[in-house]
């Protein structure tokens, strides 16, 4: 006599499935640890830049200064994660991430952090992240042992991400209440050995030897032409550049919010930042439901006009009660949103060209995403911070239009997602 499993039971599988593989397990309990504490630096960087500056353009262009060389490296940084060991990168990039935490939070608590260093730090994470990002991202796939599994692992990405985005910035405003920034910074370098671990104990297969590397440049236009030349791809990488433009950028103005709007604290400033957490927390465990891809490509505008509305309706807030639940719908929607084209470019990607065109998508999101974080604070200054979500918001309500007269392309997309072979990705012409 067969037991037949609860329902409840057989969700659960489904939605940790690719954790039966070893080393995708091995990285998903690092990045859990190590996750969070970078949520604890990002709230408490963007708490300790307005305290000292009492600025929203300053909060704008310290964004600016960590995220502009993404835009710069990442094309190249794409080249180098085919070409060499994305394991080894990822161990080179992450002990640099943990020595700036630790260099951050020793400034902070002996007294003598100036915006000056705070500038240099940000702008050599920066620089850091835009090599870590594609090899991150295009490693994904070596850590899977059924490649069926993998839009799955790119879920439980977005997943452990969110989960991590929900805890640390309400620890992270909690401790900063009590015990100031450099507790942040502090347990945040701490938590780069976790990942580290993980990374050291994994047993990883050796990709195929390439049987001729051509010039740098050359794999650079190679990755770009494959990635660009098909217009559903391009449509949305587009999407991504237009949501991290006008979209992401309201969480540089947050402490503006928080202090001048709400007339909060940074705990509230961490329970909102939280709130938007718990929202994509709820995205992602939606997509690592999933069984198929079917419907993805629909995704993609729903996410971005409902995002684009609760940006809307967020600038009417004036009170707690009111902004929390905003908050919640608009992680859900960016997170929707950018998991779903990640799971579709993923999907549909050679393997030899995985790290460069990953490394274009990076490039939209966090590339992008300076000149919204410069165009936010700077506009936050001339019109304020409310007339800012409005513009943001109405952006993205007509890009959701544009892209959705787009959709008739995008079935080719969708068709070959839902039939591809994982261990064969193809790209649509």
């Amino acid at each position: 006599m067969t037991v037949r499993e609860e329902p409840s039971q057989i969700s659960l599988k489904v939605v940790l499935r690719a954790l039966s593989s070893r080393n995708y397990r091995l990285f998903f309990g690092g990045q859990s640890i190590s996750l969070t504490g970078t949520w604890m630096q990002n709230v408490a960087m963007s708490w300790m830049v307005y305290r000292l500056t009492n600025s929203a353009f300053m909060l704008g262009a310290v964004g600016f200064a960590a995220d502009i060389f993404a835009l710069i490296l990442m094309p190249f940084a794409g080249v180098i994660a085919d070409r060499y060991d994305r394991r080894r990168i990822i161990i080179i990039t992450q002990t640099l991430a943990l020595i700036q935490a630790l260099v951050l939070a020793t400034l902070v608590l002996t007294h003598t952090i100036l915006i000056s260093h705070i500038f240099i730090l940000a702008m050599l994470l920066g620089i850091i992240t835009a090599f870590d990002l594609p090899a991150r991202q295009a490693f994904v796939v070596q850590m899977i042992e059924k490649k069926e599994d993998l839009p799955n692992a790119i879920a439980l990405n977005s997943l452990v991400f969110n989960g991590a985005r929900l805890i640390g910035p309400s620890v992270a405003g909690l401790l900063i209440a009590v015990a100031g920034e450099g507790g942040c910074f502090l347990l945040n370098g701490l938590s780069y050995f976790a990942v580290l671990a993980a990374l050291l104990a994994m047993r990883i297969e050796k990709r195929p030897e390439r049987l001729e590397c051509k010039s740098h440049l050359y794999e650079f236009k190679e990755g770009f032409a494959h990635a660009f030349g098909s217009a559903p791809i391009r449509n949305i990488i587009l999407m991504v550049a237009i949501m991290s433009l006008m979209g992401t950028s309201y969480a540089v103005l947050m402490p503006v919010l928080v202090r001048e709007v709400l007339n909060k604290g940074p705990d509230t400033l961490g329970f909102l930042v939280g709130a938007a957490g718990s929202g994509a927390l709820i995205a992602a465990v939606a997509l690592a439901v999933r069984q198929t891809t079917t419907g993805l490509c629909r995704n993609i505008p729903f996410a971005a006009a409902l995002g684009g509305a609760s940006l809307i309706a967020l600038s009417f807030s004036h009170t707690l009660h009111f902004s929390l639940p905003i908050m919640v719908v608009i992680g859900f929607c960016f997170m929707t949103q950018m998991a779903s084209s990640n799971t579709i470019i993923q999907t549909v990607v050679d393997d030899n060209k995985r790290g460069r065109v990953m490394s274009l998508f990076a490039m939209a999101f966090r590339g992008v995403a300076p000149f919204g974080s410069l165009l936010a604070g700077w506009l936050a200054t001339q019109i304020g911070v409310l007339h800012t979500l409005i513009i943001g918001g109405v952006s993205l309500v007509i890009s959701a239009w544009w892209f959705w007269r787009k959709l008739p392309n995008l079935k080719v997309t969708q068709a070959l997602v839902d039939t591809a072979r994982p261990t064969e990705p193809v790209l649509p012409g």
